[in-house]
């Protein structure tokens, strides 16, 4: 049970209804548990909305990566809201079912590329040790190029930040 109320985007009072229109615009209509959350503070919600959103729809990182990578810490923090958000877009993105149902496991698998492997190995340095060794990173750099690589560092930081917000407000997972 989520610790402070959601806000209801259908009842909020008129100074949040822009920021639920920003929502709605970048996620397609949908304001989630975890949106309605953050709507208990509109500058958190629209920063969390516009950076989401650069790190998800405005990058040049390949889509199946990125997913894979923010699963991986979903799994890793215990994040099941996250892990249950975004195992259908990395699908959608091009992971198959195969490397999903690998990635508690993914070292043991032989369903990665090599250059989703040196990202499931970054998720998991950068989500265990907050940091990539030289080796670590050297690897990443063998594999994406500069935007490539800060948007992989990126994302998994802030999917880091968003799995500790979503256990931290026990946000509950979308009835479906």
């Amino acid at each position: 049970m989520a610790r402070i109320p959601y806000i209801d985007p259908e009842t909020a009072p008129a100074e949040l209804q822009e920021t639920i229109a920003l929502i709605r615009r970048e996620r397609g209509g949908n304001v989630s548990n975890l949106f309605r959350m953050l709507l208990n503070s509109p500058p958190i919600a629209e920063g969390w909305i516009h950076m989401g959103s650069a790190v998800r729809f405005r990058g040049t990182l390949d889509g199946a990566i990125r997913e894979l990578a923010i699963c991986r810490v979903a799994l890793t923090n215990g994040a099941d809201y996250e892990f249950q958000a975004h195992a259908p877009f990395a699908i959608k993105d091009g992971a198959t079912q195969a490397q999903i149902d690998a990635l508690r496991d993914w070292r043991g698998s032989d369903v990665y590329t090599p250059a989703q492997r040196v990202a499931l190995e970054l998720s998991d340095s950068m989500t265990s040790q907050l940091d990539a060794d030289d080796a670590l990173f050297s690897s990443v750099r063998e594999h994406f190029n500069e935007r490539d690589t800060l948007e992989l560092v990126t994302t998994i930081g802030f999917y880091n930040m968003v799995s500790r917000v979503l256990r931290t407000m026990r946000v509950d997972l979308e009835a479906h």
